[in-house]
């Protein structure tokens, strides 16, 4: 692999990474009161020090109405001097550090965001489960600007990098799908229309970004359920995107509350996830009809590859792959086939130098797919079942079942 770029700078606007790599913004479920911890910097620094170009910290929210969990950042001058201590500790390590911004829309509870939850439209959220309200001309405003506001505090906190959350059913994507977009008004009915809060939002941010920070969105290729955007509209979408300024997008795909594992792949390994759950209500409940609400997509390497080859045919700008990057095969796959970037979240909870053993020869990070990382990312942190030694025998037996499965195809 001599003529492999995985090892070459890149930039992504203004900003230059030491490599093709990224970590991606999977939620570590590692925050307290929404700010960061101890447990949070470890960990990136572990991923910075392993090797990767830069590593993003995940989901964090422009307001307070766009929380969905107490780990959860909350972007607000109060936790600068926590993330700066983040920040300058990655620098130090070599890498870039970037922090994801969004708002989980009408996928949270008033006991968590402190109010009705809002979104695009009004409705039941059975995500929640909630009562969601339609956001009105002046809320839609004030919010464009607290993104802008949200990356303001991320350059003070020292952040090289944002990356704008575009897709996968939150605030935005639920303005741009027409499943979660029912309006009636100019915010509402044409995919032009719909497109409208978001030119809003980066207009903000692109402002706020000024000409030092790079700006990255992530934007779905399909929603993956029927209903939902196709490529053809997201298509579109990215190329809006592309006009409005963004340095780069990260290609993804899926609705968290309507079709979860067609952004992660595989199966949920539901006794995991429902083991960790505090509320015994819910722990039964979704035990019952966890695997009806989340059913398996199956898992293959580089899954999001072909969708993306579209994206990369009709669009000039920097492009960042996500989805299946466990090992050097993979990676190399992508970066060959026209991609700046791999983003890798999986790969690099299971093993965080998976990098710098890349640049020593190693193949494959050590994941397995088993997703029992996000099973418990709800309730606890992310971590991989390979660094947990007290897992129960309930747990391990179904780790050990999904790995047939898998095997069997």
């Amino acid at each position: 692999m001599s003529s492999s770029i995985l090892f070459t700078p890149a930039q992504i606007g203004p900003v230059t990474l030491r490599n093709r790599t990224i970590r991606s913004a999977a939620f570590e479920g590692m925050g307290k009161d929404n700010g960061p911890t101890q447990k949070l910097k470890d960990y990136h620094v572990s991923v910075a020090r392993g090797g990767v170009g830069m590593t993003t910290l995940a989901y964090a929210s422009v307001c307070q109405s766009g929380l969905s969990f107490n780990t959860q950042l909350w972007m607000r001058p109060e936790i600068v001097p926590g993330l700066r201590d983040i920040t300058d500790e990655i620098h130090a390590a070599g890498a870039k550090a970037s922090v994801q911004l969004g708002h989980c829309g009408n996928m949270t509870h008033r006991s968590t965001c402190g109010q009705t939850p809002i979104g695009a439209s009004t409705g039941f959220n059975l995500y929640s489960p909630t009562f969601a309200k339609g956001m009105s001309e002046s809320e839609i405003v004030e919010m464009s600007r607290n993104f802008g506001d949200a990356v303001r505090t991320a350059r003070d906190a020292g952040f090289d990098c944002v990356e704008i959350h575009a897709g996968h059913g939150y605030l935005i994507s639920q303005f741009l799908s027409p499943f979660t977009n029912r309006r009636h008004d100019r915010w509402g009915g044409s995919l032009d229309n719909r497109m409208r809060f978001m030119r809003l939002c980066m207009e903000e941010v692109m402002k706020a970004a000024g000409n030092d920070m790079g700006v990255l969105v992530k934007t779905n290729m399909r929603d993956g359920f029927k209903g939902g955007l196709e490529i053809e509209d997201c298509l579109t979408v990215a190329k809006e995107l592309e006009q409005l300024g963004a340095h780069a997008l990260v290609l993804s795909g899926g609705f968290v509350s309507k079709a979860p594992m067609y952004v992660m792949r595989g199966e949920m390994p539901i006794r995991a996830m429902t083991h960790y759950m505090p509320q015994l209500w819910l722990k039964y409940g979704v035990r019952m009809v966890g695997k009806m609400m989340i059913p398996t997509v199956p898992y293959r390497d580089t899954y999001f590859l072909e969708d993306a080859l579209r994206f990369r045919e009709e669009l000039k700008m920097p492009l960042v792959y996500v989805g299946g990057c466990s090992n050097r095969t993979g990676i190399e796959r992508v970066l060959n086939s026209g991609f700046e970037f791999v983003q890798m979240g999986r790969a690099l909870i299971a093993c965080p130098d998976f990098v710098n053993r890349m640049r020593d020869g190693e193949e494959d990070s050590g994941c397995e797919h088993v997703n029992y990382c996000i099973a418990r990312m709800y309730s606890l942190d992310m971590a991989c079942h390979h660094c947990r030694k007290d897992l129960p025998k309930d747990l391990i037996k179904e780790i050990e079942d999904i790995k047939q499965r898998q095997r069997n195809g």
